[in-house]
């Protein structure tokens, strides 16, 4: 029997839902932009109406179900034509001066001079209505500036700055190509084809698009051609737990996903990128997973010899001898606390000079002495702290700074804090899983 007054707060609280549901989500469907992209797109061959453009809270933009889709059904299927690809490029009025080039652009050029000639032309352009809906800037770090750098981790940091010279390679290769392109404008290229412009297209290309493995062109240089930019596809956002079957069907001439589990209606649909951890996620594609069950927080080398004994004679070759068995990359702390490599790199510093013969057996996985286990534990909490004290100093600047950004830098900010808090996370159960093996 119920009590007096349940069922009126069993409604109050279904309102509360609903209304906070309301806030939580906001439909795009009904956005001039987006109108124009399900048209064009329609004319394209793509009908499927199970899938509808909503803004939600916690990821932005993204795709919600409609109705329920089960379990190994397609949650969406684009048409060949809706794909932009080298194809559409070298068959557009780009091709002709692709063609004649030598060397031969790369695949990635070829589609990043496309994107910012189509985002010149504007409407009249056949790519205007996907253009339209692209990111104006994005959080990867090759749009950082050196302040915002400097707040990611230090393995992170390498990374990031591997990045930017890769983007400055690109920025050079493209000078004289871009110049050939100068009959097709009225204005001159140099005006079009900037650092900024080209920044854009490269992230553009970088995180939307999907694997699709291409015949290799006579005209496009020798590296992999795998890009494909898939209009309403890509605004699937990712989740790690959730798996699903992605690639193009040579039958059906179409790019299909299929969900493993199922969503249910109004429930927001994910992809899977696949099993990436913050920092490739974040180097990638600009963005973080709160909760991801694959990040880590990297020990580098320098902080590694924050905790070792510089009076050990032999530290020198233990280290050459890590290095040159792979024993110096990914070494980490997960939410079950530090990795084996780590804990096996630690063991070996930890060896005294008498037990020099032992270093192979170590590294394959021989126990060591319970001392020499406990300095290791030891040596794994202290390093554990210097990384949760770079941790806490990072959230102080990344607070102040927030206060006075422009929204661009604002949004990086954030993305890097993210970052930070997760690590934080991880940090505080590593500690945790120590003391209590420090205790044992």
């Amino acid at each position: 029997m119920n009590k007096p007054g349940c069922r009126a707060g069993r409604r109050a609280r279904e309102k509360r839902r609903k209304k906070h549901e309301g806030v939580s989500k906001v439909t795009l469907s009904h956005e001039a932009q987006f109108v124009l992209l399900r048209r064009w797109l329609k004319e394209k061959g793509f009908t499927s109406q199970s899938l509808i453009p909503v803004n939600f809270h916690d990821t932005g933009r993204g795709l919600m179900a409609t109705q329920t889709i089960k379990a190994k059904d397609i949650v969406i299927s684009l048409p060949e034509k809706c794909l932009l690809t080298t194809r559409t490029v070298l068959k557009s009025y780009m091709g002709d001066y692709i063609r004649r080039w030598h060397p031969p652009v790369s695949p990635l050029l070829a589609l990043c001079c496309f994107l910012i000639a189509e985002r010149h032309r504007g409407d009249p352009s056949e790519w205007s209505p996907y253009i339209n809906i692209l990111p104006k800037t994005y959080t990867c770090p090759v749009y950082f500036s050196d302040d915002v750098t400097d707040l990611l981790p230090k393995s992170l940091q390498k990374k990031a700055t591997e990045q930017k010279e890769q983007f400055q390679e690109l920025c050079c290769s493209s000078l004289m190509f871009s110049r050939s392109l100068q009959p097709l404008f009225t204005q001159p290229t140099e005006e079009l084809f900037t650092q900024d412009a080209l920044r854009w297209a490269w992230c553009s290309v970088n995180t939307r698009t999907v694997y699709m493995e291409h015949d290799q062109s006579d005209y496009l240089s020798r590296e992999k051609d795998v890009y494909a930019l898939a209009p309403y596809l890509d605004l699937l956002n990712h989740c790690p737990n959730v798996q699903v079957e992605a690639g193009f069907n040579k039958e059906t001439r179409c790019y299909e996903v299929k969900s493993v589990q199922g969503y249910k209606k109004f429930q927001q649909a994910f992809i899977n990128y696949g099993p990436h951890d913050n920092h490739r996620l974040l180097l990638e594609y600009g963005f973080v997973a709160p909760g991801n069950p694959q990040s880590v927080v990297y020990v580098d080398l320098g902080t590694l010899k924050l905790c070792l004994d510089e009076k050990d004679k032999q530290l020198t070759q233990k280290l050459l001898y890590l290095r040159d068995n792979d024993f110096l990359k990914n070494l980490t702390f997960g939410m079950d606390g530090p990795s084996w490599r780590l804990m096996t790199a630690l063991r070996l510093l930890s060896l005294k000079p008498e037990q020099y013969s032992s270093w192979k057996s170590v590294l394959l996985g021989a126990a060591v002495s319970q001392d020499r286990e406990e300095w290791c534990i030891h040596s794994a909490l202290k390093l554990c702290n210097n990384l949760n004290d770079d941790n806490v100093k990072a959230l102080e600047r990344l607070s102040q700074l927030k206060q006075g950004a422009n929204l661009s830098c604002f949004e990086q900010l954030c993305v890097v804090e993210s970052l930070r808090q997760e690590e934080q996370r991880i940090l505080e159960h590593t500690r945790v899983v120590l003391q209590n093996l420090w205790g044992q």
